[in-house]
């Protein structure tokens, strides 16, 4: 999973990427780029305690977690959808499965913002009405591009029935749009949105609103208001998570205690997209390696077979399934979850569970 970190200019989203992936990117006002298109990606894995749980139960030659990518858009201000949006910034966009949009609701006089005023609120709304904007010119294009082709087409045809349904499609996209709601509040069938990937239309895209309240803790929702579908609102300090994520475990744990935070940004951001995109764990366990995998929720006993490797799913045969919390209730003994009942033998079909402990049988 790949999640794009967008904020206006001064906003704080380099001080949220270096919280969440423990880098060191510089953060002064002097370091923004003014609208310079830039990226910044560091990859890190998924903290889970069940991970580090089976770890000690198998002690393997080696532990793998889940991967998450994060990516520090810089370049995105207001005036983006009159500028336009360039081929290399649509096309990175359009590979990131989520949005982290870090909005400001600090004052710092020695970071200046760029529309003068601290207010969250309005700087949330201009950013998210330049990707609007950017979503509707590129829908009111294909319109035009529909009815042009309309004309030059037979009537009664297949291929005019294919453009009248994109046409009432793209006419729903513009009405919404228009309405001032992105495109995720629509309901769409999960062909229309097969036939949208091309497009990379960004307010698509489920988005966690992410508040840095700086040195005080505030509620969210004491900042801004957005009520959308895929869309999750949270607030956190900043600086603060910055200076947690540098520490080693022992010293971070002491430092979240002394402040009162339950757990670091990069944990709750982490669950939280992974619901808002759909996406769940299953594990892989042995003497070997004990590892987490990544896949859509609802994926199939093959289809993860198929994300382990390609060998797994075309010659598969039964799943060996376990549920994390029946093999921790078991002791963590695999023969005791199979005299409880809780070990089972799965067919294809099977919709693997988070969680589930999975072993492939095949045959190539």
């Amino acid at each position: 999973m790949e999640l794009g970190i967008i904020g206006l200019p001064n906003s704080s989203k380099t001080t949220i990427f270096n919280a969440l992936t423990r880098g060191s990117l510089p953060t002064t006002a002097a370091a923004s780029l003014g609208g310079k298109l830039e990226f910044h990606s560091a990859v890190v894995d998924v903290p889970d305690p069940r991970v580090d749980r089976l770890s000690q139960i198998y002690r393997p030659r080696k532990t793998t977690y889940a991967k998450i990518t994060y990516t520090d858009v810089a370049g995105l201000d207001q005036g983006l959808a009159q500028r336009g949006i360039g081929g290399e910034l649509r096309n990175r966009m359009a590979k990131m499965d989520a949005f982290v949009h870090v909005v400001r609701g600090f004052e710092d006089s020695a970071v200046p913002h760029p529309l003068q005023t601290v207010d969250p609120q309005r700087d949330l709304e201009v950013l998210d009405g330049e990707m609007l904007l950017l979503d509707l010119l590129t829908v009111q294009n294909r319109l035009e591009r529909i009815g042009e082709t309309l004309r030059r087409t037979k009537k009664n045809s297949e291929e005019q029935q294919a453009l009248l349904a994109e046409q009432a499609l793209f006419q729903r996209l513009a009405e919404t749009l228009e309405g001032g709601a992105p495109l995720r509040d629509l309901e769409l069938s999960a062909e229309e949105r097969h036939s949208l990937r091309s497009f990379a239309f960004l307010t698509l895209k489920p988005v966690v609103v992410l508040v840095n309240t700086g040195d005080a803790a505030r509620p969210a929702d004491e900042l801004v208001s957005y009520h959308h579908r895929q869309t999750a609102v949270l607030s956190l300090q900043g600086k603060l998570e910055m200076e947690i994520a540098q520490l080693d475990p022992g010293e971070a744990a002491e430092f979240m205690a002394e402040f009162g935070i339950v757990e670091p940004a990069l944990s709750r951001l982490i669950r939280i997209c992974y619901d808002l995109v759909g996406l769940h764990s299953f594990f892989t366990v042995g003497e070997d390696e004990v590892r987490a995998w990544t896949i859509r929720q609802g994926a199939t006993a093959v289809e993860a077979a198929a994300a382990i490797h390609s060998d797994l799913a075309r010659g598969f045969i039964r799943a060996d399934v376990v549920a994390y919390d029946d093999l921790i209730a078991a002791g963590g003994s695999m023969a005791e979850a199979r005299k409880a009942g809780k070990a089972r033998l799965e067919g294809r079909d099977y919709v693997v569970r988070d969680g589930d402990i999975l072993h492939v049988r095949f045959a190539v």
